[in-house]
């Protein structure tokens, strides 16, 4: 005879959900204080009780099975009531925990940063870390709830969606300017430095894009760091292709030849179904779009009012 199905342990319930959140095994373990041999063991487990498999193997980590979607659903509504237990009256709609994310350094400062201090002034059990990174999507990076990149994603079973767009436009300093003069046209501003990102170390194909707007022009400084951009421009080292949401800031930058070198490049969010279903998570998410949409007129460079005309 068959001996009958046993129930699922809910405390396995909960390590499915932790793995189905980070796509890996040892990152889940991590999040929960356990070892990787003890978040396997207790999935072996799980799936013993449920009957069949409830992760697949993917490129990138662990996919939940259909069996395993349906575990996770029953899963989140048992964090939920063991969140619940632990809550007074007063902290009922308060949010809690530790959300993780990644974004752009200028992402990260000039529109995360203000729209989690905001949130976090009506749930101060909220914590945020952000990890600052130009890099292509991949829903499988470990111990992340989501990401934020530039250029839409090209990735399964993880949902995207647009933030808002940003233009990036070439700039100098006054100073550099009036020392070198003032391009006024493409090939003329091709004889001039570059500040930009490392040609070799540049992973995201949109910001490789304006690259080729000047495709003669010689980089003097690169680095990784926006800010770095920023600031090397400021000092004279060249021309410098930048935000312009964050060079306006500068009354010493001036930007050049704006109708013909401008690109227009976007913010996406990439996230595991599972992640968004997280309160935290999706409270976080909300006020990014809502902070994005706000500074929809800055992140487009508008208004300039420190535009160079053409002419030297």
């Amino acid at each position: 005879m068959t001996s009958a199905p046993q129930p699922a342990n809910p405390d396995d319930l909960i390590i499915l959900l932790a793995v189905a959140r980070t796509g890996r095994y040892t990152a889940a373990a991590d999040n929960l204080g356990l070892n990787h041999t003890t978040v396997s063991r207790r999935i072996a487990a799980l799936e013993k009780a449920l009957g069949g498999r409830v992760f697949s193997r993917a490129p990138g980590g662990w996919e939940l099975t259909d069996l395993g979607r349906k575990a996770a659903t029953v899963a989140e509504r048992i964090e939920e009531s063991l969140a619940g237990l632990n809550r007074t009256p007063d902290e009922a709609d308060q949010l809690a925990g530790v959300v993780r994310m990644s974004a752009t350094d200028g992402f990260s400062a000039f529109v995360a940063a203000p729209a989690i201090a905001r949130l976090q002034q009506n749930h101060p059990k909220l914590s945020v870390e952000i990890v600052t990174a130009a890099r292509r999507a991949s829903q499988h990076r470990p111990g992340l709830d989501f990401e934020v990149v530039v250029g839409r994603p090209q990735v399964n079973r993880a949902r995207s969606i647009r933030l808002g767009s940003y233009v990036l436009g070439l700039y100098g300093s006054r100073d550099y300017l009036a020392k070198h003069g003032t391009p006024d046209s493409v090939r003329a501003a091709m004889n001039h430095p570059l500040v930009y990102f490392i040609d070799s170390m540049l992973q995201v194909d949109d910001l490789d894009a304006p690259r080729r707007l000047l495709p003669a022009m010689v980089t003097a400084l690169g680095s990784t760091n926006v800010f770095v951009h920023v600031e090397a421009t400021r000092a004279g080292a060249g021309l410098g292709l930048l935000p312009c949401f964050m060079a306006n800031r500068h009354p010493d930058l001036v930007r050049i030849l704006p109708e013909e070198l401008e690109e227009r490049l976007g913010y996406w969010l990439v996230a595991r179904p599972e992640s968004l279903r997280q309160p935290a998570v999706a409270a976080v998410v909300d006020a990014l779009r809502r902070e994005a949409r706000t500074r929809e007129a800055e992140l487009m460079g508008r208004p300039d009012r420190r535009v160079v005309p053409t002419g030297t």
